[in-house]
C-alpha cells in the first residue's frame, strides 16, 4: 500500500443536517433519526464527535483483499525446469457506501495486487455491524486512484459525496477508516490545505491536506465535513517513518464523483492530452529567457501525430499559458490539459527560441496508463541484445529477476525524466523478487544501498558486494514517471 491514506472529515453541526442517507432521507438503518445538532462548546468547537460518528460509522466499510504472488522459484535439477511458487498476500483498507443497494468507494491501490497493478483475486466487505460479503470490481481508474465495488444488498445506509471548494482551511473533519487493520477507527482533526499539489502531475494532483490521523489501511475511507458529507476520500500521507505525522492527503470528492459515475456506466474517464513530456523551466533557464520564476514548462518531447505534434509545438518550446490560463508550479500545464474536454480547441501562448508565438491546438484523448508506459521501446535500439546479454546483466537477472538496459537522453524524454538522470531501466520486469515488490517496466534505478548507480556494471557490482558481505537484501532508488526517487527493498533471489 501506499504511503497515502487520506482522511475523514469530523461535522461541526450548526443546524439541521443528515449524516446517513436512507431511503427515508432522516434514517440510518436502525431508524433512528439524526440528531438536529451537535453541542458546542465556547468558541464553536464540537464538544464530543460521538453522536456525529454514531451516525456516520455505519456507511463505513472495512475491505480485506486477498492475491497470489509468486514468492519463489522452484528448480528441477533433473530437467532444468523452473516452476513459481505462490502463495496467498492479505491487504486491505477502507471504503464507503455510496447507495443503499450496495456500490462503495474506495481507493484503486487498496483492490490492486501484483507488479502489474491487475485486479486482485477475491475482495471482502465487512460492514459495521459484522456483517461480510464478496465484492465485485464494477470498475477501476488508475490514474485518479479510485475504484468502485458492489456488493448484493439493500437497504443499506450509505453517505453523500459534496463538494470540497467550499470547505475552509481550518474546518474540521473526521476520517472513519481500518487503519493498521483496527477496524472502525475514529480520527479528528482539520483541513490544512485545499487544492494542494504534492508533484505527483497529471489530472489529479489536487488533494485535501488534513492533519487528521491517517495511516495504512486507512486508504479509501471517507474523509467527512461537519455536515456528515465525504469532502474527500482518504489517499495518502507523506512520510518519512510511513506512519502518521499529521500530514495526510484526501482526494477531492468532486473530482471523484465523475469517475465514479463513468466507472457505474462502465466507460473509461476521458481526459485531455496533448503528447508531450515537459519538465520545469528551471532558474537558469528562467534568467536566460527572462522569464518569471516559476512560470511556464520546458517540452522536452512531441509525440508524433498527437495535439501537440498537429499544433505545431516542438522540443524545446516552453508553454507559457493554456487556454488563457498561466502555466505555473500550482496550475500546472498536464494538469490543465487532462481536465479540458477532448476535442476543445484551445490557445497555446509559447516561446520559441526566445520569441513569443501563439498556436491554437485540438485536446485528445489521453490514453489508457499502461499505453503512456509503453511509449518508448527499447528493442528499437540496435545494440540493445548486446547490452541486456552482458556478464553484469546476467548478474542483475540470477539476483533480482529482471533485465536493465543503459539510460541514454532518448529513453530519459521518453519517461518524462530530464536528459541528465542517471541511472539504468528495467526492459523485463520478469517475475522474481524485483517485480514482487512492484518494479515495472520503465523504471530507472538510480542506486543501490545508497551508492548512484549509472551503469548495468555498476549495478552487478553493487549485488555482488551485498551478496559477499552476506547480506539478503538490497535498498535500490528508482525514479518513475512524475514521482520522486523512492526507494525499495528486493530481496535477492540464491
Amino acid at each position: 500500500m501506499r504511503y497515502a491514506y487520506a482522511v475523514t472529515t469530523a461535522l461541526l453541526m450548526t443546524g439541521a443536517a443528515v449524516a446517513l442517507v436512507n431511503n427515508n432521507p432522516v434514517t440510518a438503518q436502525t431508524g433512528l433519526a439524526v440528531s438536529e445538532q451537535v453541542n458546542l462548546a465556547p468558541g464553536g468547537a464540537p464538544s464530543s464527535f460521538a453522536d456525529l460518528a454514531a451516525q456516520l460509522q455505519p456507511a463505513v466499510v472495512n475491505i480485506a483483499t486477498r492475491q497470489k504472488v509468486q514468492v519463489a522459484t522452484s528448480f528441477n535439477p533433473l530437467t532444468g525446469e523452473r516452476r513459481p511458487v505462490t502463495q496467498d498476500q492479505a491487504s486491505g483498507g477502507s471504503g464507503f457506501l455510496i447507495s443503499s443497494d450496495g456500490y462503495i468507494v474506495t481507493n484503486n491501490h487498496v483492490v490492486a495486487g501484483g507488479p502489474s497493478g491487475d485486479a486482485v483475486d477475491r475482495v471482502t466487505v465487512t460492514l459495521f455491524d459484522g456483517k461480510e460479503y464478496q465484492a465485485e470490481i464494477v470498475g477501476r481508474d488508475p490514474q485518479s486512484d479510485i475504484a468502485l465495488l458492489k456488493i448484493r444488498a439493500t437497504d443499506l445506509p450509505f453517505v453523500k459525496m459534496a463538494d470540497s471548494k467550499k470547505s475552509r482551511v481550518g474546518d474540521w473533519v473526521i476520517a472513519i477508516g481500518n487503519p493498521l487493520g483496527l477496524g472502525n477507527t475514529v480520527t479528528a482533526g482539520i483541513i490544512s490545505a485545499l487544492q494542494r499539489n504534492i508533484g505527483a502531475g497529471g489530472a489529479y494532483d489536487r488533494f485535501i491536506q488534513t492533519d487528521t490521523a491517517i495511516n495504512p489501511g486507512n486508504s479509501g475511507g471517507p474523509l467527512f465535513n461537519l455536515k456528515g458529507e465525504v469532502v474527500g476520500i482518504n489517499n495518502r500521507l507523506i512520510s518519512p517513518v510511513g506512519a502518521n505525522i499529521g500530514v495526510g492527503f484526501a482526494i477531492p470528492a468532486e473530482e471523484a464523483i465523475p469517475v465514479v459515475e463513468s466507472l457505474k456506466k462502465g466507460v473509461r474517464p476521458e481526459r485531455g492530452y496533448l503528447g508531450i513530456s515537459i519538465r520545469p523551466v528551471d532558474e537558469d533557464t528562467a534568467d536566460a529567457l527572462g522569464l518569471d520564476k516559476n512560470r511556464g514548462e520546458f517540452v522536452a518531447r512531441v509525440v508524433a501525430g498527437e495535439a501537440a505534434d498537429k499544433a505545431g509545438l516542438k522540443e524545446g518550446d516552453i508553454v507559457l499559458r493554456v487556454n488563457d490560463r498561466d502555466v505555473s508550479p500550482e496550475a500546472t500545464l498536464s494538469f490543465i490539459v487532462a481536465n479540458i474536454k477532448p476535442g476543445t480547441r484551445i490557445p497555446l501562448d509559447i516561446l520559441r527560441e526566445g520569441k513569443p508565438l501563439k498556436l491554437t491546438a485540438t485536446v485528445g484523448t489521453r490514453p489508457p496508463e499502461e499505453k503512456l508506459a509503453q511509449s518508448f521501446n527499447p528493442e528499437e535500439n540496435k545494440d540493445f541484445d548486446k547490452q541486456s546479454d552482458t556478464a553484469d546483466s546476467k548478474v542483475v537477472r540470477d539476483a533480482m529477476g529482471i533485465s536493465v538496459i543503459p539510460l541514454d537522453a532518448e529513453i530519459a524524454r521518453a519517461l518524462g525524466l530530464t536528459t541528465d538522470t542517471k541511472g539504468v531501466v528495467i526492459d523485463v520486469p520478469g517475475t522474481g523478487t524485483g517485480a514482487q515488490v512492484g518494479l515495472r517496466r520503465g523504471d530507472v534505478i538510480v542506486s543501490a544501498n545508497y551508492k548512484p548507480i549509472s551503469t548495468a556494471a555498476g549495478l552487478a557490482a553493487a549485488l555482488k558486494e551485498a551478496q559477499a558481505a552476506g547480506r539478503g537484501a538490497i535498498l535500490l532508488g528508482v525514479k518513475r514517471r512524475g514521482a520522486a526517487t523512492q526507494y525499495v527493498t528486493v530481496r535477492l533471489e540464491k
